[in-house]
């Protein structure tokens, strides 16, 4: 039986003498012929499979091997995901992108925040749409609003020579790096600014005053 490129040796694929062997439960039970922990696998129900073939004896343990394989896959894909997250991706947009492929590539961008990844969103002008900068701050504001439940802007937007940008980091991310008042208390929400006062033009003077 083959995982991953490497040979698991279960029930009568075990050629050795003996085994020291480990109950279900994770009890060990000690060094037994191989014909004897066969046994008392099939006993119950499942399976003598060999987790450490260097050992000596070799070491097995009695186990659900379908079950087994489940979890070596589980927590390979588990490893795979972390080796992955982390990474800085970018998304290039033109001021005047088509609807559909705008949503197709905030979609992309969803993606990848959940997989804990940084995503530098970019529009990128060519000639007369340097012109249009507003463009470019719409599609920003859009992007920025259809996915804040599962982003958070970095800083301001960046500008520079002809492209326009906000890094956004995943909201799980931006809350374990966000910082606290002092003692470990939340800082304060921060107050709406209140209107400037209105400046009256001065009266005319009183004639005899």
């Amino acid at each position: 039986m083959y995982h991953d490129n490497r040979r698991i040796r279960i029930n009568r694929y075990i050629n050795v003498a003996q085994v020291r062997l480990i109950a279900t439960d994770g009890t060990m039970v000690g060094v037994k012929p191989i014909y004897e922990a066969q046994n008392m696998a099939r006993a119950a129900g499942l399976d003598l499979v060999e987790i450490a073939p260097m050992a000596n004896p070799p070491v097995c343990k009695i186990m659900d091997f379908s079950k087994h394989l489940y979890e070596l896959d589980k927590q390979a894909r588990e490893n795979r995901k972390k080796q992955k997250a982390g990474v800085l991706k970018e998304i290039r947009f033109n001021p005047r992108i088509a609807r559909h492929d705008l949503e197709t590539k905030i979609r992309h961008i969803e993606e990848f925040l959940k997989e804990q990844n940084k995503v530098r969103v970019t529009v990128v002008f060519h000639g007369r749409e340097n012109q249009h900068r507003n463009l470019g701050e719409e599609i920003l504001n859009n992007v920025k609003t259809t996915l804040s439940g599962v982003g958070v802007v970095e800083g301001r937007t960046q500008m520079m020579g002809n492209r326009m940008s906000i890094m956004l980091s995943p909201v799980q991310l931006a809350a374990k790096t966000a910082p606290r008042a002092a003692g470990g208390a939340k800082a304060p929400a921060a107050q709406p600014l209140k209107p400037a006062a209105r400046l009256e033009p001065p009266k005319p003077a009183t004639p005899g005053a």
